[in-house]
């Protein structure tokens, strides 16, 4: 093991171990909430965001499953917290290719935009596993839609 997966590991033990953002808060007035479930492993997530002018204000999250899955909704919770919507989609989907790399990776600006995230890099490699990444993800985008701030995929917002 490269010392490069040897840190991508030990970023998801950490967080898997201490992870941030558990414990559901409060729901305040512009609040969206979304329960998810991997029926291929039983992982599931029910995650709460806030969003306060255009931005997300909080986020908070319960959950049980693997430390992939866990991990990883602690690693979107740093992510997002505090972050411009436009830039949690662009985030979004900049995951979403990370998980479709198969292993490869991405270039070095999207990287360095998602952070600890990158650590799921060696997830990519194994089908079975994306899902398991990419729960608290698929979680946070039915909250954000459920506060009304987001428009569903394949949808058009009014102007």
């Amino acid at each position: 093991m490269s010392s490069m997966e040897q840190l991508y590991q030990q970023v998801i033990l950490d967080h898997a171990r201490a992870p941030h953002g558990r414990g559901l808060v409060a729901a305040g007035p512009h609040t969206g909430e979304s329960h998810q479930v991997n029926p291929t492993c039983g992982d599931e997530v029910t995650l709460r965001v806030d969003v306060d002018h255009g931005r997300v204000a909080a986020l908070s999250w319960e959950g049980e499953g693997c430390s992939i899955s866990q991990a990883s909704v602690s690693v979107l919770h740093d992510l997002v917290t505090g972050t411009p919507l436009d830039e949690v989609d662009a985030l979004a989907a900049e995951f979403r290719e990370l998980m479709g790399s198969r292993g490869a990776g991405l270039d070095d600006d999207a990287a360095e935009r998602l952070g600890d995230a990158t650590a799921f890099t060696g997830v990519a490699k194994y089908p079975a596993r994306i899902k398991c990444a990419l729960l608290g993800w698929a979680a946070l985008q039915d909250a954000l839609i459920r506060t009304g701030a987001t428009a569903p995929a394949g949808t058009k917002e009014d102007a």
